[in-house]
């Protein structure tokens, strides 16, 4: 019986020195496996004077910090993502609220512009220069200050013509035509002064 009892003592010793033990588990481990995380976070939480120091439980708490880590930075980049679309956002708004104050004011500064040069009969001048406005469709309003009869050419007191002293054109008076060559003499210098 001893050597029974002998023998299955030194059995069990053996099978107790071949069993190896289960080495804990690393970080990695714990960062894919987030089951393995949550169920270590548990048993090294039930008693954690006794397992404060235990390698697996040190490792699973790493592998906590790592993970909220990372979840902040997604939150950050999510968050600044959204802010820089809002910024982005707000600076098309500004810039198209400005693009329309600048339009506004030219359009006002044009208006304000021909209703100035429409009391002198003058057209305002076109957007676009290569557009030419046809002058006699446009009702502006002329004035053209007559000329004193041709008999009287000079007032008594050698007085002049009144004018109104604004810039009104002055009909001149045109010399009488005696013949045919002396009226086309006329017009030529008349277009050689207009430029035409």
């Amino acid at each position: 019986m001893n050597v029974r009892l002998t023998s299955l003592l030194c059995g069990l010793f053996m099978l107790g020195g071949c069993t190896e033990e289960v080495p804990p588990r690393s970080v990695q481990e714990f960062l894919a496996d987030p089951n393995s995380l949550e169920a270590a976070v548990v048993r090294c939480s039930q008693n954690r004077s006794q397992t404060r120091y235990e390698a697996e439980c040190v490792n699973a708490r790493q592998a906590i910090s790592i993970m909220e880590a990372k979840e902040d930075r997604a939150r950050r980049d999510a968050f600044e993502a959204e802010s820089n679309k809002k910024r982005q956002a707000l600076r098309r708004t500004q810039q198209a609220a400005a693009e329309a104050r600048r339009r506004a004011g030219e359009a006002a500064q044009r208006r304000r512009e021909a209703e100035y040069l429409a009391q002198f009969g003058e057209l305002p001048p076109a957007e676009n220069d290569d557009v030419k406005i046809d002058e006699a469709a446009m009702n502006a309003p002329s004035a053209v200050i007559p000329v004193p009869d041709a008999e009287v050419t000079q007032l008594p007191g050698d007085e002049q013509p009144a004018t109104d002293g604004g810039n009104a054109p002055v009909a001149e008076p045109s010399p009488p035509a005696t013949d045919i060559n002396a009226v086309r003499e006329e017009l030529r210098k008349r277009s050689e002064e207009t430029g035409g």
